[in-house]
C-alpha cells in the first residue's frame, strides 16, 4: 500500500500520547481538572482569570517532564524518513513527536512548550527553569504579556491552508488515536476521501467516524505502528 513515492498524511490524537502516560485532564462529565472548559480553555476565560489559566497550563507543562515518546511516535519517524512526501498533523499539544524525531509536523492546536505574546504575537520557546514558574512572563520583543501558545475553543486551528492542501494531494490518510468527534480534525477523513485517498484508522476504541475508513485496526498505536511501518518500509 505504501512505497517511497506514496504521499502520506498522518493525523494523531490523544490516544498516541496516552500510551506515553500523558494524563487526560478532561473527565467524563466534561470538566477539565474540575474546571469548566469556559474557565481554562477559551479566550474569555483567559481575560476573566488569567492566573487560573496560566496555572492550569503550567501543570500540563510540568507533566511533559515526566513522560517520553513511545514506540508509536518512533515508528512514525521511520515512516517519515522512508517517504518523499509525508506530513504529520497532530491535535496534541505535547512535544513527544518532536522528541521522537519527527520533522515535517504541524501542531494544529498549538504547543505547550511555546508561549505567544498578546501584543505582537511573537512566539517564544519555553525554558524549563525560568518558565515553569507561576508568575506571568513578558515578551522578549515588546514586553507584552505572554499567553499559552494553545488554540482555545472559539479560536482558529493553526496552518489550516497547509493541512487542507496536503489532504487534497495525499494518496493515503491515516488517523491514529483520534476520537473522530473533534472538528475540524474529524473532517480530515472526509476531505481525503473526496480526493481519492485510501484511508486507515488506528485506535484503541472505534472512533465515531469508524465506518468511513477504508480499513480500521483496533489496538494500541505503540504495538500496531511498529509492525505495520516495518512491513511498509521493507517493501
Amino acid at each position: 500500500m505504501i512505497s517511497k513515492q506514496t504521499n502520506v498524511v498522518i493525523l494523531t490524537g490523544a490516544g498516541i500520547s496516552a500510551e506515553s502516560g500523558i494524563r487526560t485532564f478532561r473527565d467524563s462529565n466534561g470538566l477539565w481538572e474540575n474546571h469548566r472548559i469556559e474557565e481554562v480553555a477559551t479566550p474569555e476565560g483567559w481575560q476573566a482569570n488569567p492566573q487560573l489559566v496560566w496555572n492550569f497550563y503550567q501543570q500540563r507543562r510540568r507533566q511533559l517532564l515526566e513522560v517520553k515518546p513511545n514506540q508509536g511516535h518512533e515508528a512514525l519517524v521511520s515512516l517519515e524518513n522512508h517517504l518523499q512526501n509525508f506530513l504529520l498533523v497532530t491535535q496534541n499539544v505535547d512535544d513527544l513527536h518532536e522528541r521522537a524525531g519527527s520533522k515535517n509536523l504541524i501542531h494544529m492546536h498549538g504547543e505547550l512548550a511555546k508561549l505567544r505574546c498578546e501584543v505582537c504575537s511573537h512566539v517564544e520557546e519555553m525554558m524549563e527553569d525560568e518558565h515553569l514558574q507561576e508568575t506571568f512572563l513578558s515578551c522578549s520583543k515588546c514586553e507584552g504579556r505572554l499567553r499559552p501558545h494553545i488554540v482555545w475553543f472559539n479560536e482558529m486551528p493553526m496552518q489550516m491552508p497547509e493541512i487542507e492542501k496536503a489532504l487534497s494531494e495525499c494518496d493515503v490518510f491515516i488517523a491514529i488515536g483520534t476520537s473522530g468527534h473533534v472538528y475540524p480534525a474529524a473532517n480530515f477523513l472526509h476531505m481525503a476521501r473526496r480526493h481519492g485517498a485510501h484511508t486507515m484508522g488506528i485506535n484503541l476504541d472505534p472512533p465515531e467516524n469508524v465506518y468511513f475508513f477504508d480499513e480500521f485496526i483496533q489496538g494500541k498505536a505503540g504495538e500496531i505502528l511498529p509492525m505495520l511501518i516495518e512491513k511498509w518500509t521493507q517493501s
